[in-house]
């Protein structure tokens, strides 16, 4: 595995094959390429995309990203290798492995919207009258050439082949957006088993580079939820390699919420049988021991804990158990007729857990209910269980609450609406939670945090990260562009959401955020990467402070502020996303004179300095592409 501590990673890859972007002096231009396959009535059409394959990625050298990937019977390597400021080559290898009729297969590129209103240049082409800068757009272009250039008033683009080849520009719609797409054939009509095609591509990107200053002001007149601090989820998966980034975890990180499995078909597999008796004679299954040693393990040092259920046992499901998703749908549902045995079954494991280990959890779910991951309830299932399970909870005196979503992304924010609409649900529900792994636009992150000021209850971000099929190419962990991925969408979340706590999926070796150890066979030595150093760098915001406004005049620096004026503390999240530029950060009390400054980046990790306040504003210098932290002194 090649370290990629110290490389310049011009061109930005995600894992599926899609190239977004080459980064020059920090900043991104961006576009988006794609490997698509069309069928020969043009009516379908398959593009690589994130969990639409199952990819396979590597870093192969400090310059050079490699994907793999297959869209039915076509298989893909594209290898993208940095070649200059601005520039990369892309080689594409398709090998058929059954003989297939197709309208054709392409390389395609997606660029801006400003490049609608761009002029287009084909060089050393067959038609002389497009060997000169025309109008881009709305007009459709066709022409075997050597090289295809596009300019804006403020960027350029061109793609150049290695030799002659058909470029096609088009207008398409993209999300509701029109952008100018460029189509390069890598083969038209039938394809041969065993047949295999080559084409090189070299792609150029540049452009004005923003350096201009960065405007931030934080209005302290207003406070918002508290954010309690990062924490973190520790279900079990491998008992080989989780307790050292477990270990490491509690150890180098301010952990402020746990989450932890319930192993609930291994605590009552049967029906009939009483697993508090089984487990008082000493017969408890090996996976809800250490299942519960790792709850009452986060509740010995202060850390609350979310205990989640994923399998139910056979009993508790209609049907047979589904381990992997039948005809596209996930998960079973709950056995009706058993409803009561289901909270006796679920209480009596809490109960265990606090007589034996002295642990209550505050909260309890279902995960991803909503999708099936593994027990599937509707919206109206969701809130009936609540009211039913809570109730039985009450009664019994567990004090542990329902935790209202625990959604597979934030997407599916109705999921929750019949139980925020339900006055009777409200007294069993302790906090509401969402997932990060889909659904990250302003609207629909803002959903969450109304439901949660609706109820009055604290919001959390049950699974916090970017990509949930990550663990199939976990070279990507060590990428710093996921790195600032994610950090970038947690710091938006703490603006926009106000969640009490983000929790890591995991801080485990599953998604592990460190590196080596025999993870992913990788045995280096196990240490921190960026992404570590990122969390580590969001653990350190004092605990208890509340989400105050904040905005940020560039649209590539995400900002989150917090504060605490009774005690005069607070701690301003950034992440540049662009090129090295000034900061001017405004709005803190006349009282604050001084604040730390903690930059991490994969160049730096946590690097400590100091900026002081005159005048009202603080001043200093943010690294390009960093995650950086101020917190008044």
């Amino acid at each position: 595995m090649a370290s990629v501590k110290n490389a310049y990673s011009q061109a930005e890859v995600e894992p599926w094959g899609n190239i977004t972007g080459i980064r020059k002096s920090g900043q991104l231009f961006d576009f988006e390429t794609s490997l698509r396959v069309v069928s020969t009535d043009r009516k379908h059409a398959a593009s690589t995309a994130k969990e639409k394959q199952q990819p396979h990625y590597k870093r192969v050298n400090d310059d050079e990203q490699e994907v793999t990937t297959s869209i039915d019977s076509l298989h893909f390597t594209e290898n993208v290798k940095d070649n200059g400021s601005g520039k990369i080559k892309v080689t594409v290898r398709l090998t058929a492995h059954k003989d297939t009729i197709l309208q054709g297969v392409y390389f395609v590129i997606a660029l801006p919207n400003e490049f609608l209103n761009g002029d287009l240049r084909y060089s050393g082409g067959d038609k002389p009258e497009l060997d000169r800068f025309v109008k881009a757009s709305p007009a459709e272009y066709d022409d075997n050439a050597k090289k295809l250039e596009l300019e804006t008033t403020t960027r350029k683009f061109s793609v150049k082949p290695s030799e002659k080849s058909l470029l096609m520009v088009r207008t398409e719609n993209v999300k509701g957006q029109n952008k100018l797409t460029l189509f390069i054939p890598l083969k038209l009509g039938e394809i041969k088993n065993g047949e295999t095609v080559e084409k090189d591509f070299e792609i150029r990107a540049s452009g004005e580079i923003d350096k201009t200053p960065v405007a931030i002001a934080i209005n302290t007149t207003q406070q918002g939820r508290a954010l309690e601090g990062l924490g973190g989820n520790f279900r079990l998966q491998n008992p080989k390699n989780d307790p050292q980034v477990i270990d490491y975890s509690l150890q180098n990180l301010r952990v402020a919420w746990g989450r932890a499995e319930m192993p609930w078909r291994f605590w009552q597999p049967k029906l009939d049988a009483d697993p508090t008796l089984v487990a008082d004679s000493g017969k408890i299954h090996p996976a809800v021991r250490k299942a519960m040693e790792m709850a009452h393990r986060l509740d010995s040092l202060g850390i609350p804990v979310i205990l989640s259920a994923w399998f139910p046992p056979d009993w508790a499901a209609e049907g047979k158990l589904n381990f992997r998703p039948v005809n596209g749908i996930w998960g079973n549902k709950l056995n009706k007729d058993n409803m009561e045995a289901i909270y006796k079954s679920i209480a009596d494991y809490i109960i265990y857990l606090k007589n034996k280990y002295g642990t209550e959890p505050k909260l309890f779910s279902f995960n991803e209910s909503d999708l099936g991951i593994n027990v599937r309830v509707t919206a109206q299932e969701h809130v009936d269980f609540i009211k039913g399970c809570g109730a039985y909870f009450a009664a019994h005196g567990v004090k542990t609450k329902m935790l209202l979503g625990d959604n597979s992304d934030a997407t599916t924010y109705t999921f929750i609406d019949p139980a925020l609409n339900d006055p009777d649900a409200k007294q069993y529900i302790g906090a509401i939670s969402f997932h990060s792994w889909r659904g990250w636009d302003t609207p629909i992150l803002q959903k969450w945090a109304d439901a949660a000021t609706k109820l009055g209850v604290p919001l959390l971000v049950g699974e916090g990260s970017i990509d949930a099929a990550a663990w199939n190419y976990p070279d990507i962990f060590q990428e710093p562009t996921y790195a600032l991925e994610e950090i970038n969408l947690y710091t938006r979340m703490l603006a926009i959401c106000q969640p009490a706590s983000i929790l890591q999926w995991q801080l485990t070796s599953d998604y592990s955020p460190l590196i080596g150890g025999g993870i992913f066979g990788n045995n280096e030595p196990l240490h921190p990467g960026q992404r570590f150093w990122n969390l580590k760098q969001l653990s350190i915001t004092p605990k208890g402070l509340c989400a105050m406004p904040i905005t940020s005049s560039k649209a590539d620096v995400s900002c989150a502020a917090l504060g605490d004026n009774s005690k005069g503390a607070y701690a301003i999240h950034l992440v540049n996303n662009g090129s090295k530029r000034k900061v001017t950060l405004t709005g803190l009390p006349a009282g604050v004179k001084e604040l730390n400054v903690y930059t991490t980046n994969k160049e730096t990790s946590m690097k400590q300095g100091s900026v002081k306040i005159k005048n009202g504003a603080a001043e200093f210098k943010m690294p390009a592409t960093s995650y950086v932290t101020l917190i008044s002194k």
